[in-house]
């Protein structure tokens, strides 16, 4: 080794020596441990607004399905009052309310999936949390003992606090890194899991023509289809009516 060398070693052994004196590692693993709880938070209230989003969806969709109902009985009551133009109105509004219907279904889904991958990272890393927390009382106890032993030796011994054992200052170094190890891994675990989609989207020209004819077809479908019931409807008002007349005249000859 040469003569720089040994110079750094022995500054650094120096300077770790200040540090020990001035830091204390518990004070630096409860620092640690409160920052990792503070990132859990910031995950359950990811997992809340995400579940929030998706609740306020889910009732839109409920009004959107309450809206849709109303619409198809106002179409055929219209047609009953023979206004077809009346009815294709309130089908083609029903038409559009249903495709808004199904923009908030995929919503839903992806808000669901969203919640499901937070909530699965907070378990992981409030697991993570809670085995640190239990390693920090451990060491916290142990460096507690470590240093009532140092200072019994030293009192007894007469060795000065700057020649106190080297292991201090190794035992400070592993515990750091360990530290910074968690740290680091639940800072990965937010990285990775913690960021919402942004769902929000317009739709081009072409998805606007696309959905006009769809509406469009789809409104005149529903408008035949329910002018066949009506006619049915009626037709079978009209027999039942015959019928009746019918059963009248029999019991009225059946008199005479």
């Amino acid at each position: 080794m040469g003569m720089l060398s040994r110079m750094s070693v022995l500054v650094k052994s120096k300077v770790s020596k200040v540090l020990d004196r001035v830091e204390d590692p518990r004070a630096t693993l409860d620092y640690s441990y409160q920052k990792q709880l503070e990132s859990l938070q910031k995950v359950k209230r990811g997992v809340a607004e995400v579940a929030t989003s998706k609740k306020r969806l889910e009732l839109q969709r409920a009004k959107l399905e309450q809206n849709i109902k109303k619409l198809a009985g106002q179409a055929r009551e219209a047609l009953g009052l023979n206004r077809e133009d009346l009815a294709k109105l309130a089908l083609e509004r029903k038409k559009q309310l249903e495709l808004e219907k199904e923009s908030l279904n995929q919503q839903i889904s992806e808000l669901q999936s969203e919640q499901e991958k937070l909530s699965a990272t907070e378990k992981r890393l409030a697991t993570k949390v809670e085995t640190f927390r239990t390693k920090k009382e451990t060491i916290k106890a142990q460096y507690s003992a470590a240093e009532a032993q140092v200072k019994i030796k030293e009192a007894v011994s007469g060795i000065s606090e700057e020649m106190s054992d080297v292991g201090l200052a190794t035992q400070r170094a592993e515990e750091k890194t360990e530290n910074m190890r968690a740290r680091a891994a639940a800072l990965d675990e937010l990285e990775e899991f913690g960021t919402l989609e942004d769902l929000s989207g317009g739709k081009d020209e072409i998805e606007r023509e696309l959905a006009k004819m769809k509406v469009g077809s789809g409104v005149d479908l529903e408008l035949e289809k329910l002018k066949q019931e009506v006619k049915q409807e009626e037709a079978q008002r009209g027999k039942q009516e015959g019928e009746r007349q019918e059963g009248v005249k029999q019991e009225g000859g059946q008199k005479e």
